[in-house]
């Protein structure tokens, strides 16, 4: 969930539909080939638990996996992928820290949010890095150097602007920000939030509107077909896509980055598939599938 409990309003979808991106990927396989409120500042990054800056990490050795063993040679060979888990299971125990204030580009806003969970209690911040660390998996599989804003490895956060800064940092060709949404019953399906022309302040996503399209439209795509789920029957006119001026991780973002809603939290039938374990590897083959077709161009 993109950083509210509450759903966002309808906004304008782009004239991408989910269609014309299944088409796409039908072209492809044969060979023609989130942060509800955003809130982050210019202030310092700040150290996770080890005391080292999340930045820092995040810029470990390219050539090497999360298990630190050589990346095998792929498709994505050269590539660089930042993934960024929605929230942090520590947020909940750090409710000052996370509701600080913080650059957003046109506006300030708080730190992080606790996300939202089911009404069983799974918590979305531990769904973000599930799906993430299988996400990751699959990615690195294919060669590429994947890089995580967090991996619960700190207190809370990071703030917004700083999973902006680490993915911008990383020079990355792709950020994918996971998260899942907390809308109510009877309000089903998963969307991809594109970054709407913003330009203001620190703010300016002119150079990505268009490559963020691409790689949300994709993501759409390959992630209606893996996981069987349909586009979002509440949020972006049923295109599965949605164009958002109001996050921080995507107005702060110099490189394209999109966030996946991978469906609702609060309903029942959606929350089957999110505690499901054989659905959280669906959606997260949809996305690196989405991600791999948009890299391979």
């Amino acid at each position: 969930m993109p950083y509210d409990d509450s759903p966002p309003p309808t906004r304008r979808a782009r004239p991408l539909a989910v269609a014309a991106a299944l088409a796409a990927v039908s072209l492809t396989a044969a060979g023609c080939g989130g942060e509800q409120s955003d809130r982050p500042d210019a202030a310092p990054p700040r150290p996770g638990a080890d005391g080292v800056s999340p930045s820092a990490s995040a810029s470990a050795s390219a050539s090497a996996s999360a298990s630190g063993k050589p990346l095998p040679k792929g498709p994505l060979t050269g590539r660089t992928v930042v993934i960024d888990p929605g929230h942090n299971p520590g947020n909940r125990d750090h409710t000052r820290e996370i509701n600080e204030q913080v650059d957003m580009g046109t506006g300030r806003k708080e730190c992080d949010t606790t996300g939202t969970s089911t009404n069983d209690g799974y918590a979305e911040a531990r769904f973000t890095l599930d799906v993430s660390h299988r996400l990751r998996a699959l990615l690195e599989a294919e060669g590429a150097r994947v890089r995580l804003t967090h991996d619960a490895d700190r207190p809370f956060g990071p703030c917004v602007d700083e999973r902006a800064r680490i993915g911008n940092e990383a020079k990355a060709d792709a950020v994918v920000s996971v998260h899942a949404d907390g809308s109510a019953v009877g309000n089903r399906g998963f969307h991809v939030i594109l970054p709407a022309r913003v330009k203001g302040g620190g703010a300016d996503t002119t150079p990505i509107v268009k490559s963020s399209a691409d790689l949300g439209a994709r993501i759409a795509g390959h992630f209606a077909r893996t996981t069987g789920s349909a586009p979002s029957n509440y949020v972006g006119g049923k295109t599965g896509l949605d164009t958002r001026d109001d996050l921080g991780g995507l107005n702060l973002s110099t490189v394209p980055k999109v966030f996946v809603e991978c469906g609702n939290m609060r309903d029942p039938e959606d929350a089957a598939l999110l505690t499901s374990e054989s659905w959280r590897q669906k959606a997260a083959q949809g996305m690196a599938d989405g991600v791999s077709s948009y890299l391979k161009g």
